[in-house]
């Protein structure tokens, strides 16, 4: 238990928001070059244009943060958060009401 507890502050979760232009030929190859980058360095995909990598410490972390600011194109806006594993999985996540209401709600079963 105390060994879980130390491991949710270590383990670091690297987010990148990004809001970049694709107006001319350039700006898409720019944002294309930089999407791809992050992914090949083991970043995923959570919401279009935010993108997120688990890390073991807040050393590992440090590292991906610098490998972003490489990457970073001529233009746009990009923003680079770091969380705790603690603080990630307090995140509350919510999907449109239309989506919920069309699942079916499974019905409880009584066994006497």
């Amino acid at each position: 238990m105390e060994a879980e507890r130390i491991n949710q502050y270590r383990t670091m979760w690297v987010m990148v928001f990004f809001d970049l232009p694709t107006e001319t030929k350039k700006d898409r190859k720019d944002y294309t070059q930089f999407r791809k980058m992050m992914l090949k360095d083991g970043f995923n995909m959570f919401q279009f244009s935010l993108y997120v990598r688990l890390c073991g410490s807040r050393e590992n972390a440090e590292v991906h943060q610098k490998r972003v600011k490489k990457w970073l194109p001529e233009k746009g806006h990009v923003v680079i958060m770091t969380l705790t594993d603690k603080q990630f999985g307090m995140m509350e996540i919510f999907f449109c009401r239309a989506k919920q209401e069309k699942g079916e709600i499974p019905q409880q079963l009584e066994m006497f």
